[in-house]
């Protein structure tokens, strides 16, 4: 993301290891490098902050993991509800915001993170009051609204299915301290069940993981909740023999995130009995399970949302691409358990989720390394 910024002259500097100042005040849309753009599912934010403040953008669909059918739909529906002009012109979207707008009222065909967030930036320099009905309110976008707040922008309604939006006409610089990743931190909870491990998870989101660490607890899951400071908590995974997933679906915010059902679908393959797996949004979200089945796990595939592990299976060592930044991870944690020795290729796409992963696994007694193809 930084790079397409910077393609477009903002101003990017690395104040420290992670630690940015960004500034756009010479920013020119016209120069976006679209090769990343296709690249990169994020760059999709893009349509909303460019309008709002240039009241037109052109950009490719963006590219992304590949997770099945991954439309902007949703994204173009809540536009076009607001009056905004949509085109298509050789591959691209030519987006023009109106004068007045046409309603102020937006409701969403489904509760999508990023169609939220979308709206939201867009909104951000409006005067009019904007209702947003059928919004997300996952940790991306609770985030979202407090930086927007800090740069003057009221809304009321956040973490909600209904968002009041009031923007403003110029906006104010903001510092802000990025929350700890839920899903990161989810992912090393799940992956120290599979693999049987005792391992301190750090610095968790915990109101963002609480429907999570209930159902593993339903399930059978061991762990020691510690509380830090306001909604921070270290989650210790403790030994858990008996675990039992019946059947496990994702649902949007408080719901179980879809982020997390693959590395579940590892760990049911250590579990005993039936587990059925059901995303029922990513048509392509079960696609490393091929990758699993390469490695002697147990699934029969109801439909393309829908999966029967049977367990307990023993894994064996394979080699293998990675689809998805969660797949890949996934595969990761059902590589730590195979006899042998598993190879995955495509890292590129766990690096955009999981900083430094494999050496953080090296810390805990993971025989993993990063090679060169």
């Amino acid at each position: 993301m930084l790079e397409i910024f910077e393609s477009m002259k903002v101003k990017v500097e690395w104040l420290g290891e992670r630690k940015i100042r960004i500034n756009a005040k010479n920013m020119d849309p016209s120069k976006i490098n679209s090769d990343l753009v296709l690249k990169f599912r994020g760059s999709v934010l893009l349509f909303g902050a460019i309008l709002s403040r240039f009241g037109k953008v052109i950009l490719p669909q963006p590219g992304g993991c590949v997770i099945g059918v991954r439309p902007i739909d949703t994204h173009l529906d809540a536009f076009s509800q607001m009056g905004i002009d949509i085109k298509e012109n050789r591959g691209k979207f030519v987006m023009t915001a109106p004068q007045k707008l046409k309603d102020n009222m937006v409701i969403m065909d489904e509760l999508s993170v990023t169609a939220t967030a979308n709206v939201l930036l867009f909104s951000s320099l409006l005067t009019e009051e904007i209702i947003l009905k059928v919004a997300d309110g996952d940790y991306q976008n609770q985030e979202l609204c407090k930086i927007l707040k800090k740069m003057g922008v009221k809304i009321s309604g956040v973490g909600q299915h209904t968002l009041i939006i009031n923007g403003q006409k110029k906006l104010k610089g903001f510092k802000h301290f990025l929350m700890f990743d839920p899903i990161e931190a989810g992912t090393f909870i799940i992956m120290a069940l599979a693999v049987k491990g005792n391992i301190l998870v750090k610095n968790v989101e915990y109101p963002f993981l609480e429907f999570v660490l209930k159902k593993l607890e339903d399930c059978g899951a061991n762990f020691e909740i510690i509380k830090r400071k306001k909604d921070l908590v270290d989650v210790q995974v403790l030994s858990s023999k008996n675990i039992k997933i019946r059947k496990m679906q994702s649902l949007p915010f408080p719901g179980f995130p879809s982020d997390l059902l693959s590395v579940l679908g590892v760990l049911a393959t250590q579990t005993r009995g039936v587990t059925l797996i059901h995303d029922p949004l990513y048509e392509g979200r079960l696609k490393y399970m091929e990758g699993l089945t390469k490695m002697g796990a147990d699934i029969f595939f109801s439909d393309p949302h829908r999966a029967v592990i049977n367990g307990i299976t023993k894994l064996y060592g394979a080699d293998m691409g990675s689809f998805d930044l969660r797949g890949g991870a996934s595969l990761i944690t059902a590589g730590l358990i195979a006899e042998g020795k598993t190879t995955i290729r495509n890292i590129y796409q766990v690096d955009r989720g999981y900083e430094k992963i494999e050496e953080r696994l090296q810390k805990l007694g993971a025989d993993i390394k990063r090679i060169k193809d």
